[in-house]
């Protein structure tokens, strides 16, 4: 399995780290003809207006929302999770639109305000250690998406098809299971 990590900015070694120790090839997506070799790809942390910008520039848009509507995962962590949202709270333009949710943008304030936490999530054993930086929330989810984790009765984690999204950054640790869960999500949507 191929797993991609969108490199348009973000923490894109520690996301290939985690994905091999997950047990698949991880690779660095800088252009969109790379994303025909892959099972999945992750949409890094950042700063989601950028790299919506530069997704745009460099015609990862179309592109990504083609390999998402051909069944092949896709994990949008932190910003990600913007980029793969369908509304954005305060009326900013939406992306992949890929999810049906509604975030908020640093819904937990300024950098200052970043922390770690131990999260439950569902579908994974124990809790795993989540780092927030300057972090989104899922304010709404519609019908057909799951919610996996929660803190303090705020969504950070859901799922929807293919589509997986956290407002925490898992690649920031050495707990790759949430890495393994993607992994997994893919090989169901394969058989």
């Amino acid at each position: 399995m191929k797993i991609g990590v969108l490199a348009l900015q973000g923490a894109v070694a520690e996301h290939i780290r985690m994905i091999e120790q997950a047990g698949a090839e991880g690779v660095a997506v800088k252009k969109t003809e790379q994303l025909a070799e892959l099972d999945g790809i992750i949409i890094p942390g950042g700063e989601s207006t950028t790299i919506g910008k530069l997704m745009r520039k460099y015609g990862f848009l179309d592109a990504l929302k083609q390999f998402a509507a051909e069944g092949k995962g896709v994990f949008g962590t932190c910003a990600g999770l913007i980029i793969v949202a369908d509304q954005i709270a305060g009326g900013d333009e939406p992306h992949l639109q890929l999810m049906n949710m509604t975030v908020a943008r640093n819904a937990f304030g300024r950098q200052r305000e970043s922390f770690e936490t131990d999260l439950p999530v569902k579908g994974i054993d124990e809790p795993i250690r989540a780092v927030f930086i300057r972090a989104p929330l899922i304010r709404a989810v519609g019908p057909e998406v799951e919610i996996l984790s929660t803190y303090n009765d705020e969504i950070v984690a859901a799922k929807q098809g293919n589509v997986l999204a956290t407002s925490f950054h898992p690649e920031l640790t050495d707990d790759y299971r949430l890495h393994s869960y993607f992994a997994d999500m893919i090989r169901a949507a394969r058989s």
